[in-house]
């Protein structure tokens, strides 16, 4: 059965922009593919580990090939936990609003948690990085209430979209779908962008299950 998980790193519910588009993705991909599984997963409900002193002590030990113990073994599960929630999907779809030019602190988080040696990545001293993720695809809501490409300086720069495309790539996932809706918020009708927003995620939405049922045809 294949798997859409989706990851909402917005903390404002019904009020958030990037939700309410992933919801009309969501409901497109139901719609085409109802024996389809979906996870929602909110990066705000607590169930997402600290990568703390103990978890980066216990990557380190990896890196060395040697084994966590004690506190450090405890931390290395609870990463390995949600790292293995995130790989059992087939499909990603993230809610991503923009913050300070950048992500929320909690998306990176989840990077930080589930980016680990043997999980999402291989390293070799000579080649480098390898992404794991090989396989998968992803759909990246992004949201921006005050930049926007088209505007000057002055309305924020984009760390948001550069930055998580290139960690998908990193990880592996080179097949990966945008949806966005930078309104500036205090001028100009924003509803034409929304509709147009709402109206690309229920095309990906019925494409990523139109894909994922011919693939397992």
């Amino acid at each position: 059965m294949t798997t859409l998980l989706h990851i909402s790193a917005s903390p404002r519910g019904d009020a958030s922009h990037s939700r309410a588009i992933a919801r009309t993705f969501v409901e497109a991909f139901e719609q085409v593919a109802p024996d389809a599984s979906v996870d929602h997963w909110n990066l705000w409900d607590g169930s997402l580990p600290d990568f703390g002193p103990d978890a980066a002590g216990a990557k380190m030990r990896v890196f060395a090939g040697e084994a966590p113990q004690g506190a450090e073994e405890l931390a290395w599960h609870r990463a390995r936990l949600a790292f293995e929630r995130f790989a059992a999907a087939d499909l990603y779809l993230f809610s991503l609003p923009m913050w300070n030019s950048g992500v929320p602190y909690i998306a990176k988080q989840f990077i930080d948690v589930v980016s680990q040696p043997g999980w999402v990545f291989g390293f070799d001293g000579e080649t480098g990085y390898t992404g794991l993720l090989e396989g998968k695809r992803a759909a990246v809501v992004y949201t921006s209430a005050v930049y926007g490409d088209e505007r000057p300086p002055a309305f924020g720069s984009d760390f948001q979209q550069p930055f998580f495309d290139g960690w998908l790539r990193w990880a592996g996932v080179h097949e990966i779908d945008s949806i966005e809706f930078r309104p500036n918020l205090a001028v100009g009708d924003p509803e034409p962008g929304r509709l147009a927003a709402h109206a690309e995620a229920r095309r990906l939405g019925a494409e990523f299950a139109r894909d994922a049922r011919a693939a397992a045809a």
